[in-house]
């Protein structure tokens, strides 16, 4: 039975509200947890700012100049070519109904499926001379030398633009796709009932209301974009990640490094900045339940031009998914001994036991600092649970390098203190250490868990942990026996994601992994170092395959179109 009768109403009396104490145990641990992700941050300052200074010149003169502006185009070329595709997409599959829409509008993110690098690679096999693209070009035309025509070269600063808009423009089609479908459907419907066409309706009506929405959508991609090192470096694109690695390592700066990392972490600053800004003029009005259930209005395209439209729309699934699938299936396929490679196996075990434990840290944290937040409704905590949530903004690069300062002062100096007044020598206990990749992720992915998780909380009446207290619950049960339990899903949800975003992880993993200890992506990588990414084309499979899953969950819930109008 549904009882409606609020607690108030009882024998006219109110019931007594529970009172909301500071818990200041949940406060300190939180700003705990918050000062954990900014110590990266804060040693990588340290270094820049506490060395002599002596490599800044050539820094400033040489690295920053080249590096900076490469990074900016590419980071322009990314979001052109994302928002362009991204909202062309949603438009058609939003507005139009041709062969194959139902299918598409799922397929369409398919391509998160795929990390950059490994599309990098994907791309640099698939068009290269030897590669089914110049081999089809050559049959078709005769063609006998590479003196004979021109083709693009896919290792430039356009190349690795192609390469990561293939992937990453599922962002903007997913937040825009959103928009379309909720905010901008009745005024689209008003504007076609007053006679206007669809090209017109998209122009006026559809785009500006989308805008704040598009702009949040490439803030994603352009931070992605700049943690990436993968793509650029197999591609020859020399960003200012890319400098990072080579000042530290090639030069042996790590204060260079460091301060290569704060102009980075400036330029991702900025586009937090950018993104904020269009998240408070992002406005959604409520729907009522037969409006969003009710078919949306949508230009039928039949014969030729249904097809044509299909084909547009496919063509990013094909491009994005398509030719790295096909590619690295194509390699595994003819190599299928490297599944049982003794290599192969002790990558996926790392993989797994890695992203298990992340998993499971950062959701276990997030939740902690959810509830906190709930309990307490403290701005201090507010703010900690916002200080914490960063790390997906920090590129692994910047993070790992950060973490590493950071981990090795904490050694050197718990091993200065044990020799000192005990006589024991501990050693390096976290740096070059699985557990160091481990922080570094969870540090990463804890705004990955926490927002899945806050999505789901948000849809949970505000009062239901009260209403339990006041039948005698502690807190910890009533959070333990009443919100856990319909949290499932998120839960459930953002383990998936963590887990397999840790799997895909690659920038960080390469700067604090140990000797001898590989994943999956580290091996992927090591192989297309050598020139050789077949060799990991196995490696690969894995990757996408554990990628795939929740992937298709997503696509799933966006095919739903009659239900969820997602």
């Amino acid at each position: 039975m549904n009882f409606q009768v609020p607690i108030a109403a009882i024998g006219d009396h109110p019931a007594p509200a529970v009172k909301r104490t500071g818990r200041p145990l949940l406060a300190a641990l939180a700003l705990l947890v918050s000062g954990l992700v900014l110590l990266p941050i804060l040693s990588i300052a340290y270094v820049a700012l506490s060395g002599s200074g002596e490599d800044w010149p050539h820094l400033a003169a040489n690295v920053l100049p080249r590096a900076s502006v490469t990074t900016l185009q590419l980071l322009a070329m990314v979001a052109v070519a994302t928002s362009a595709v991204g909202v062309a997409t949603a438009w058609m599959v939003v507005s139009y109904d041709f062969p194959l829409r139902r299918t598409l509008s799922w397929a369409l993110v398919l391509p998160l499926a795929v990390p950059s690098y490994l599309a990098a690679y994907a791309f640099g096999e698939f068009f290269h001379y030897s590669g089914p693209a110049q081999s089809l070009v050559r049959a078709l035309f005769g063609f006998t030398s590479i003196r004979d025509y021109w083709f693009p070269d896919i290792r430039t600063t356009t190349g690795c633009a192609v390469v990561l808009s293939a992937v990453l423009y599922p962002y903007v089609y997913m937040t825009t796709r959103v928009v379309f479908l909720m905010q901008g459907r009745a005024m689209a419907d008003v504007a076609r009932t007053l006679g206007a066409r669809p090209a017109r309706v998209f122009w006026r009506i559809l785009l500006p209301v989308a805008r704040p929405a598009i702009v949040a959508g490439v803030a994603l991609v352009m931070m992605e974009t700049i943690n990436d090192i993968g793509a650029a470096e197999y591609l020859g694109v020399r960003t200012l990640t890319f400098a990072v690695y080579q000042t530290w390592l090639a030069r042996g700066s790590l204060e260079g490094g460091a301060q290569v990392a704060l102009v980075m972490l400036a330029m991702v600053v900025a586009l937090l900045a950018a993104e904020q800004a269009a998240r408070r003029r992002q406005r959604f009005h409520g729907a009522r339940a037969t409006q969003m259930k009710s078919q949306p209005i949508r230009v039928r395209l039949s014969g030729g031009r249904g097809w044509i439209a299909a084909s547009l729309v496919g063509l990013p699934v094909l491009v994005g998914f398509g030719i790295p699938a096909a590619v690295f299936g194509t390699y595994a396929w003819r190599r299928l001994e490297q599944f049982a490679s003794p290599e192969l196996a002790a990558a996926f075990v790392n993989s797994v036991v890695t992203a298990t434990a992340t998993a499971l840290l950062t959701v276990a944290i997030a939740l902690f600092l959810l509830d906190a937040l709930r309990s307490t409704r403290s701005r201090g905590i507010g703010a900690a649970v916002r200080l914490a949530s960063i790390g997906y903004a920090m590129p692994g690069g910047i993070l790992g390098l950060g973490l590493l300062f950071a981990l090795a002062r904490f050694d050197n100096t718990l091993d200065a203190f044990l020799r000192a007044h005990l006589g024991l020598s501990t050693g390096l206990l976290l740096t070059g250490s699985a557990g160091a990749v481990v922080i570094a992720c969870v540090i990463r992915f804890m705004a990955l868990a926490e927002s899945t998780m806050s999505a789901g909380l948000h849809k949970l009446p505000p009062n239901l942990d009260e209403a339990a207290r006041c039948l005698g619950r502690t807190p910890l049960r009533a959070t333990a026996g009443v919100l856990l339990p319909l949290l499932k899903p998120a839960i459930l949800t953002a383990l998936v994601l963590v887990f397999v975003d840790t799997v895909k992880e690659l920038s960080a993993t390469i700067l604090l992994r140990p000797f001898g200890f590989s994943t999956l992506a580290t091996q992927v990588y090591e192989n297309a170092s050598r020139g050789v990414p077949e060799e990991g084309a196995a490696g690969a499979v894995v990757i996408i395959a554990t990628a795939l899953v929740p992937v298709v969950l997503l696509s799933r819930a966006l095919a739903r179109d009659r239900d969820a109008r997602l």
